[in-house]
């Protein structure tokens, strides 16, 4: 965050001072949510919780070091007040238990502060990068970070912090030596990404794909793309620097190249990509490889993650990277080394006993559970030609809608189309019966596919016919809590490698399953 005083806090969010001594006094660190967390010279947001109201930890965050707090109400410590709000459409995601109105206009000077603070910051250099999609948004975000890396200072969210409260914090995280600010954009409604976009705009964004996630909220893919073209039509011109980076894979991110005024750049496998992957080829960890062709040249890549659905992402990414005045090399030698950095994310892993987990728990649709299963029976394929047994297990994919049976049901089957070697379908709700039916249907007997109740059941099945070589992988929605059941197999089998030279970092601040 760029130091600001108290005085110009107040007046940039319209907000009042309270026992403030000093109205000079300068807030040079971060700003916080979490009174815990609150370093020297920072500020505290009060935002209500399940649990406990920020405003009732006020007093324990200035003694953390904070210079004052954020609040909607005067909390007996130096704070910035704000009048309470209703919540709209716009910022009642993150707004679950806001009963008075106070965390809606805590959230709302939240935003105006980071609008404030990029604005200044982007009149010096800084260039904003947005990036939205159905899937994928969050190891696109990863890869961006690693890309721009070289060109200069990155800020990008951890996790999957990507709302109305995640993304203004993350911008804020931004200074006068960042290069490069990467934030995600998720949307639970109509307007959602246009708010954000508003909050902080991008003079680069990305849009990955249209997908199923979320049906249930949206009605139709067309809907889902409505949203998510939000963010094309809010960058600038192509005359001041606007760019769109396109997916020409998807017909219905294509189309958005008629609502943006921003230069449009696609990325893709189609021959009318501008930045293309030719030759796309996998080894035995699900890594892909291929040749990248643009107007610069042409240059080889071999990924450092996992799933041909990273081919997509990787191309966005570098075209990102390129726009901003990387070398086709710089690229390539990036995304190599790039690795995983938020968690439960196709993150692989090899116990000492040799079974590999694939933990990728933290959210699932329909479009990235194919993706997960096509990555899971590519990597079966060992080296020597042998094969390896492979045990998808799978939750509930949430907020489908009136399709979620239909869906759920599709999935099931095509873990048999692909000679998934056991399906375990966790859950005892109407879609998980859908998924092992479906699987069952389409050709599985016995126990090929079996139905448990929970993330225990599923456990013990495991522990007790897992062998050395099997490959693992869980996958549900978030909601599920399907990483328990990769920490506990990786707890049992001794020593780890991480595959690949992968490591990770724990999310912060998590945020519900938004798209």
């Amino acid at each position: 965050m760029i130091p600001m005083s108290l005085a110009r806090i107040a007046e940039i969010v319209g907000g009042t001072l309270h026992d403030v001594p000093d109205p000079d006094a300068m807030v040079t660190g971060g700003v916080e949510f979490d009174s815990r967390k609150v370093a020297e010279g920072g500020l505290f947001l009060a935002l209500p919780g399940a649990r406990v109201d920020g405003h009732e930890h006020a007093a324990a965050a200035v003694a953390a070091g904070a210079v004052a707090v954020l609040a909607a109400r005067p909390v007996g410590v130096p704070a910035v007040v704000v009048a309470p709000l209703a919540p709209t459409q716009t910022n009642a995601m993150a707004l679950e238990h806001d009963t008075d109105g106070s965390g809606a206009a805590v959230l709302a000077a939240l935003a105006k502060l980071a609008r404030a603070g990029t604005d200044e910051l982007t009149a010096a250099g800084l260039t904003v990068v947005g990036v939205t999609g159905s899937s994928g948004k969050t190891s696109t975000k990863d890869l961006l970070a690693a890309v721009l890396a070289p060109l200069g200072p990155v800020v990008a969210p951890p996790g999957s912090f990507n709302n109305e409260l995640g993304h203004p914090w993350t911008a804020l995280r931004a200074d006068a030596e960042t290069g490069y600010l990467v934030l995600e954009l998720s949307a639970r409604g109509v307007g959602h990404i246009a708010a954000l976009a508003e909050t902080v705009p991008p003079r680069i964004g990305v849009i990955l794909n249209v997908g199923t996630a979320h049906l249930g909220e949206f009605g139709s893919r067309e809907a889902i793309a409505a949203t998510k073209g939000e963010l094309a039509q809010a960058l600038p011109p192509a005359d001041q620097g606007g760019v769109a980076v396109l997916n020409a894979d998807d017909r219905l991110v294509a189309a958005m190249a008629q609502r943006t005024r921003a230069r449009v750049v696609l990325v893709g496998q189609s021959e009318n990509a501008d930045v293309r992957a030719v030759d796309v080829r996998l080894d035995d960890e699900a890594r892909a490889s291929f040749q990248l062709t643009c107007a610069q040249g042409t240059v080889a890549v071999t990924l450092g993650v996992h799933g041909e659905h990273q081919v997509g992402n990787a191309l966005a990414a570098a075209a990102v990277a390129l726009e901003c005045g990387a070398s086709l090399d710089q690229v390539a030698t990036a995304l190599a080394g790039a690795r995983p950095v938020s968690t439960r994310r196709m993150q692989v892993q090899q116990r000492g006993d040799g079974v590999t987990v694939v933990d990728d728990s933290y959210n699932a649709n329909p479009d990235s559970m194919r993706a997960a299963l096509k990555a899971l029976v590519t990597m079966a394929r060992s080296v020597s030609g042998e094969q390896r047994r492979t045990w998808a297990v799978l939750g509930e994919m949430a907020e489908l809608g009136p399709e979620s049976v239909i869906e759920h049901d599709a999935i099931g089957r095509l873990a048999v189309r692909l000679d998934v070697t056991r399906l375990i379908v966790v859950g005892t709700g109407r879609p998980s019966r859908a998924m092992n039916q479906g699987a069952i249907m389409e050709g599985s007997w016995g126990e090929e596919s079996m139905l448990v109740p929970d993330a225990d059941a599923a456990l013990e099945v495991l522990r007790g016919e897992v062998a050395a070589g099997d490959i693992v992988m869980v996958k549900a929605s978030q909601s599920v809590g399907l990483w328990t059941v990769a920490e506990a197999l990786l707890a049992d089998g001794g020593p780890i490698e991480m595959t690949g030279n992968m490591r990770a970092i724990g999310n912060m601040g998590e945020t519900k399953e938004n798209q």
